[in-house]
């Protein structure tokens, strides 16, 4: 971890480039393909889609392997596309849906769609149909653009409740041919060519400000119905130029130290429905650039990242999560713990002595070596988002010389407010805000416990700043409640600032639980402490108006066959009974009572229910970016928790 004077943050605020700029996202697009033509914009894997645009427009990809789009490429077909969707009749401001998983199509549409004036409108493949119909029936979109045959049935289940133009698919499909408003992005880019103009191109980028809406970006509906964020071109061009002054190219920058440029690589594979990867992944990229490779899927991600070398990536804790399970398994357990111990030793010190260098050479060379050889050899830094990283993760991933820069953002922030800066980076915070963005705290909504427990300033995080949406989609008076009378966003969020303003997240203030006794709890440091723990795959810490903390826990079934196959204890075939097992729920409790030492008397976890389901974005009981919906969890296992408080 480096330590350095403020000098960066005066540096940064000075800094300006020619991505840096006022303009709407297309004609950054547009500027950034003039400067950087003939160099590779995408990479795309063969062997995945059926893609319509293959071989007519773009290139096949041998199977597994990787092929490329430059720049020049990936910009005529972006005018293609915007071209064949005015031919269908989008005018500005008219709202289109995106429906498909992340995918270099992914990017084409969206541009398209933003040079012609329109509305994007974001859904997650994990929607179900009725929430799909919510959201482009309350966005009121025209039309919309789906991944494939199936996502094309589900829209079809429910046109009758739309008020649909047409349908583009993005992967070759059956039937529908007795239907002209069912088109294959492939024919939707030929209709684009024939009538392209490029003076008629430059009108519809000229006739765009900054100030018209770009996207509606739904929030994920943990707390209530969903609500589409408006944000305009300038809040995502304020956005991508408050990150670029961060890690852009900046003279004052040591040699060495990681950039955002041309010359970067990074792995697309969050949900571009989102708009942490659909800033930080594509714009920010495209904006300076990089090159933009595709993951086949997020089950792929270490065979991709292997196969791609990128140089970042941005994901949620989760991913991070996964990686160092995937460490332990392919390492024996004594090494694993000795590498483990002398990354966050190697993290924690800024003057490592001769002892300490030996063990990391040792280690190095045993695990880190190993672990950066599996992600391609060229990772110079990650970024996490949409969610608490463990500080132990952290400062393990900083010690082999993986740093995870932490940052924070919401959908209604487009989304960063904050992100450690490769020259100061400090695990277990997330950064100093950017420099074209203001915070405060309002310290009212905090216990005295919470602040004694805290070294700084602690308050709800109030955000002002060009980035800063305008409102919510037709809600006028959610609108009004998410600012201060004098304007400032409310963030829902508990974070606390150092003097050197530093921020550290503590939790959602409609998370924190108030015990029956007074007493406030925060569940997301609780739950972070058991990122790392090899007999707890996920859990989530519970207690609102009630005498005592407990848990809803799902055990890692992989480490507990282990576990049983070592100590010679048969198990029951299902995992239901193994959840109700006196031996397994003794070796989950070893785990839960050892943080529970670490941890204030009120807080402990007194009783825990174990749970035989994995939560996933797909079972509803995860957010698309990884998040517990806990509502959702609380009445799925509705019995697991009177289990635990039947008589409190």
């Amino acid at each position: 971890m480096s330590s350095v004077s403020d000098d960066w943050r005066r540096a940064e605020a000075e800094y300006t480039d020619d991505v840096i700029g006022e303009t709407t996202i297309p004609v950054l697009f547009e500027e950034s393909a003039t400067r950087h033509a003939d160099a590779a914009a995408q990479q795309y894997k063969g062997g995945i889609y059926d893609r319509s645009l293959v071989p007519s427009v773009v290139p096949a990809a041998p199977d597994g392997e990787y092929a490329s789009l430059t720049y020049g490429e990936m910009r005529e077909i972006v005018h293609n596309l915007a071209a064949g969707f005015r031919e269908l009749g989008v005018e500005a401001g008219d709202a289109v849906g995106i429906y498909a998983e992340t995918r270099m199509e992914w990017a084409h549409t969206d541009l398209a769609l933003l040079s012609v004036g329109s509305v994007v409108t974001t859904v997650y493949t994990e929607s179900a149909t009725q929430q799909a119909q919510f959201l482009l029936d309350d966005a009121e979109a025209t039309g919309v653009v789906v991944e494939n045959a199936e996502l094309l049935d589900r829209i079809l289940q429910i046109e009758s409740e739309l008020d649909l133009s047409f349908v583009i698919v993005i992967d070759e499909f059956d039937g529908h041919d007795d239907r002209d408003d069912v088109l294959s992005l492939a024919e939707l880019h030929d209709r684009g060519a024939e009538t392209y103009d490029p003076e008629a191109f430059r009108s519809w980028l000229e006739e765009r400000t900054v100030d018209d809406l770009a996207s509606l970006i739904y929030t994920s509906g943990t707390t209530g119905r969903p609500k589409g964020v408006e944000l305009t071109h300038g809040n995502f061009r304020s956005n991508i130029n408050g990150v670029r002054k961060r890690f852009g190219p900046r003279p004052d920058k040591a040699e060495g130290l990681p950039t955002l440029d041309e010359h970067t690589r990074s792995l697309s594979f969050l949900p571009l429905a989102h708009v942490f990867e659909r800033v930080s992944g594509h714009f920010l990229m495209f904006a300076s650039g990089a090159t933009v490779a595709y993951a086949e899927s997020t089950d792929t991600v270490g065979e991709d990242i292997a196969q791609v070398g990128p140089t970042t990536a941005a994901s949620v804790p989760r991913v991070y999560e996964r990686i160092y399970d995937s460490m332990r398994e392919n390492a024996p357990s004594p090494i694993f713990e000795f590498a483990v111990r002398t990354a966050r030793d190697w993290a924690k010190t800024d003057a490592p002595g001769a002892g300490l260098k030996l063990k990391h050479a040792v280690a190095d060379k045993l695990v880190y070596s190993k672990v950066r050889d599996q992600m391609g050899g060229n990772v110079e830094f990650f970024v996490s988002g949409g969610g608490s990283l463990s500080k132990r993760l952290a400062e393990l991933f900083d010690g082999m010389g993986i740093p995870i820069l932490e940052g924070y953002g919401l959908t209604e922030t487009s989304p960063v407010v904050s992100v450690n800066p490769p020259e100061d980076y400090r695990a277990g915070t997330l950064g100093p805000p950017l420099s074209n963005v203001e915070v405060d705290l309002d310290e009212t909504v905090v216990s005295e416990d919470q602040k004694a427990a805290a070294t700084g300033a602690i308050g709800e995080l109030l955000v002002k700043g060009p980035n800063v949406t305008r409102g919510y989609w037709k809600r006028p008076g959610e609108t009004t409640e998410a600012f201060t009378d004098d304007g400032w966003f409310r963030t829902g969020d508990i974070i606390e600032q150092t003097d050197d303003d530093y921020l550290i997240y503590h939790d959602r203030i409609k998370q924190i639980l108030v015990l029956d006794t007074g007493k406030n709890v925060a569940p997301q440091p609780i739950e972070d402490e058991f990122a790392t723990s090899e007999r707890i795959d996920q859990i989530m810490v519970i207690g609102d108006n009630r005498k005592f903390v407990a848990a809803l826990v799902v055990p890692n079934f992989e480490r507990l066959e282990a576990w049983a196959d070592e100590e010679g204890i048969d198990l029951p075939s299902e995992q239901e009974d193994i959840c109700a097992d006196e031996r397994v729920r003794a070796w989950i409790d070893e785990e839960i009572q050892a943080v529970n030492e670490t941890l204030a008397t009120h807080e402990q976890i007194k009783q825990f229910e174990l749970i035989p389901l994995e939560w996933t974005p797909g079972n509803d009981l995860l957010t698309p970016s990884m998040k517990i919906k806990r509502r959702n969890v609380i009445e799925r296992f509705d019995p697991a928790v009177e289990a635990i408080y039947g008589t409190d």
